[in-house]
């Protein structure tokens, strides 16, 4: 029997987070869970792919976009669960028994509880209302992770080839059929250390509702640079 999961990882000069999130990675090879890791590269220029094929990865080159990075690999992916990752994102101790145990029991997609690598207060608030925003409306993030089978993702009609808010698109695509799992992932907290805490989770906010009210993906991907 073969294992059952594809790992999806978008990257673009994701060298230094990358190798956390691979390592995390390895107890769902040991357990059976992951039958391949795709990396989709945006055009790294700091050995990101070199890392990722010695990891044993597959490596796609695609456009730097994150929901058309996402879909090139759900299109190469051969496993029956695709399991999207951010680069900057480590699973903690023991998700591969929680995922199996998943597949097992569940058709619903699932995302973790998230975490920051910060053991502040600010990343503690920040962190609570991601697993809140995610629980209540059913909206969770990229750097959650998410579970889906291929039958569902499919259904349901995938990551879009958007330069921002594809993780959203797709959440409210799977609406009343994505849950949390009892697994955390923990994910870096540096662009937040560096913009500020409150400044940047207001921002990300105003975007989440910006494009609730109708803001084309291409303008929030604009405004979000400058």
């Amino acid at each position: 029997m073969r294992a059952p999961v594809s790992v999806i990882i978008p990257t673009l000069n994701a060298r230094d987070a990358l190798p956390g999130c691979l390592s995390a990675l390895f107890e769902g090879v040991r357990l059976g869970v992951i039958r391949e890791l795709i990396l989709v590269d945006g055009g790294s220029r700091d050995g990101t792919i070199a890392l990722g094929q010695e990891a044993g990865a597959q490596v796609i080159r695609a456009a730097p976009s994150r929901g058309g990075q996402l879909r090139a690999g759900a299109d190469a992916a051969r496993g029956d669960w695709l399991l999207f990752l951010h680069a900057d994102t480590c699973l903690g101790e023991g998700w591969s028994a929680v995922v199996l145990a998943h597949l097992e029991a569940e058709t619903r997609a699932g995302y973790f509880r998230l975490r920051f690598d910060d053991g502040g207060l600010a990343a503690r608030i920040v962190a609570g209302w991601a697993n809140l925003r995610a629980r209540l409306f059913g909206l969770p993030y990229g750097d959650q992770g998410l579970l889906v089978s291929r039958a569902l993702y499919e259904a349901r009609g995938g990551y879009g080839d958007m330069l921002l808010m594809e993780d959203v698109a797709l959440a409210r695509a799977l609406r009343g059929a994505v849950g949390p799992l009892d697994a955390v992932a923990v994910t870096s907290a540096e662009k937040y250390r560096r913009q500020g805490w409150v400044r940047r989770g207001g921002r990300n906010l105003w975007t989440l509702a910006r494009y609730l009210m109708g803001v084309s993906p291409e303008r929030l991907a604009r405004a979000y640079r400058r």
